[in-house]
């Protein structure tokens, strides 16, 4: 890993870890209850304009029930980073990618990724394994530095093998050098 990578990632966790500010909540005053006491509840039938409690429930626990991997309004939903034509060091523009899937995976301890690693159909079938590999494997460090432990991260290289395009152009090129970020069970 080069030491600009390193720079950037380093960076991107110190501001990150500078940017949230610890509230400190005071307790609250207790205050005396002094409403009348009331007789034991009487059964209160629902009428028939009043809505079933089902249907009434609050939008955010709707919310809580979208999966973030799947959202496409989240950035978890993203899980591609692309690499420059025979290099293996994650661009700054994926730090934010890298970051927030690394946060998701520390706050889901069972949650495990495969790192795919890939490249474009130019050079040796050994070369481009071993770059796809060490694609995924700069991935992964930058993932590790962020908190997530070895046991949540498989590196896997494809190579050329699993190409999203397959036309004979950069443009083309370019969508195939790249790490897929896979979740287990998907």
């Amino acid at each position: 890993m080069s030491k600009r990578l390193i720079g950037c990632v380093f960076l991107a966790v110190t501001l990150a870890a500078c940017s949230s500010k610890q509230v400190k909540e005071e307790p609250k005053a207790a205050v005396e209850d002094k409403s009348p006491t009331v007789a034991a509840p009487t059964k209160v039938e629902p009428t028939p304009e009043a809505p079933p409690a089902a249907t009434t429930a609050p939008v955010t626990e709707q919310a809580a029930t979208i999966n973030p991997l799947k959202d496409p309004n989240n950035i978890l939903s993203k899980r591609s980073i692309y690499f420059d034509f025979d290099k293996d060091e994650v661009k700054s523009e994926y730090l934010p990618l890298i970051e927030a899937h690394a946060k998701y995976l520390n706050a889901n301890p069972n949650a495990k990724v495969t790192l795919q690693g890939n490249a474009d159909e130019r050079g040796s079938r050994e070369y481009n394994l071993s770059l796809g590999q060490r694609r995924s494997v700069s991935v992964k460090k930058a993932m590790n530095v962020l908190g997530v432990g070895d046991k949540q991260i498989e590196t896997v290289s494809y190579g050329e093998e699993k190409p999203q395009c397959t036309e004979k152009t950069e443009a083309c090129w370019a969508q195939n050098r790249r790490v897929d970020i896979v979740y287990d069970g998907e």
